[in-house]
């Protein structure tokens, strides 16, 4: 589809224009908290609203822009808005002027009440457990509980070369710091991974009926990405790669038709009845990119409901925007 004169569907009017990677938190007095990567990757944003739809009208408060020189001077991306132990932290990637690619896992910490005026605070990188984690290419940090323990998932590449990026995940015995060695979780293992880059990336976490689903993103971030699921029970041992099972397809991908083109780097956030689950990710309307599709600037944030299917996994389908209440 050609960027210049692409089609306008019922099914791909943006949530948020221009906002990538987006996350969307719910605060325990109802209230929703917006953050994404924007497209100079210069800066975290932060909007809030005390309904979903609101969050695209609100205002947007810059709360942290990146270094000169240095460490988080470049490239930063994937924040998400976290509430933990009383206090509000944002985890980020970032990378370095002088070495762009070496992207690694930082964290922000806002110790007031309203996170749009108050201070925010750089904790530095997360701290690690052993001695192979964050040692290359590491982003798209997500954290959440599970069992009254804290748990971290992210995104690393290894090897040499074109190089493969894997998640792994680890118990936290703080918001800015990890109990355990990293376990690897799950690594490019299928074709639709493996388009242009062999990539699993931007994981977001769901739980439902007993169980926790783990969606992911998957190959270049152009209109071949797309997302992918793992689960696991709530009570098994989530350190256990073993416990988890992975699907062999993906569970969303680019609709020509509907004009929607490299779905992927998901959030799932609760709409404001406290039952229906929303996934709220990002796609472009067009799959027409001159040069490096990181650099195309209009990955629009949108929105779907999650149904169920009779076996309780969640079910991700395209909707006409005029159907998606968010209520």
């Amino acid at each position: 589809m050609d960027k210049t004169n692409y089609r306008q569907t019922e099914y791909n009017k943006p949530f948020i224009i221009q906002r990538a990677d987006p996350y969307v938190y719910r605060h325990s007095d109802g209230t929703y908290w917006f953050t994404a990567s924007v497209p100079e990757y210069d800066r975290i944003v932060l909007r809030k609203s005390n309904t979903v739809d609101g969050l695209a009208q609100a205002e947007e408060v810059t709360i942290w822009r990146k270094h000169e020189n240095g460490i988080m001077s470049v490239h930063i991306w994937a924040p998400e808005i976290h509430y933990v132990d009383n206090k509000w932290f944002i985890y980020f990637a970032g990378g370095d002027i002088e070495d762009i690619w070496a992207i690694r896992p930082y964290v922000l910490m806002c110790e007031g009440d309203d996170p749009l005026k108050d201070p925010w605070k750089e904790m530095g990188m997360l701290k690690r457990k052993d001695a192979f984690s964050f040692q290359d290419f590491s982003l798209d940090m997500t954290v959440f509980e599970n069992m009254g323990q804290w748990y971290c998932v992210w995104a690393e590449k290894v090897s040499v070369g074109k190089k493969i990026s894997n998640l792994y995940i680890a118990r936290m015995d703080s918001p800015t710091s990890l109990a355990t060695e990293q376990v690897l979780l799950t690594s490019p293992d299928y074709d639709w991974e493996r388009v242009d880059f062999w990539v699993n990336e931007g994981p977001a976490i769901l739980k439902h009926d007993g169980k926790i689903f783990l969606t992911f993103s998957a190959s270049a971030t152009g209109a071949c990405y797309c997302m992918g699921m793992m689960y696991i029970d709530e009570n098994a041992d989530l350190l256990d790669p073993h416990a988890w099972t992975k699907l062999r397809h993906s569970v969303l991908k680019t609709d020509e038709e509907k004009g929607i083109y490299g779905p992927g780097h998901n959030c799932f956030v609760k709409a404001e009845d406290g039952v229906t689950d929303l996934c709220v990710y990002h796609a472009r309307p067009y799959d027409e990119i001159i040069g490096d599709p990181l650099y195309d600037p209009n990955r629009h944030a949108r929105i779907m409901k999650v149904t169920y299917n009779e076996k309780g996994f969640p079910v991700f389908v395209y909707q006409k925007v005029e159907e998606t209440e968010y209520l």
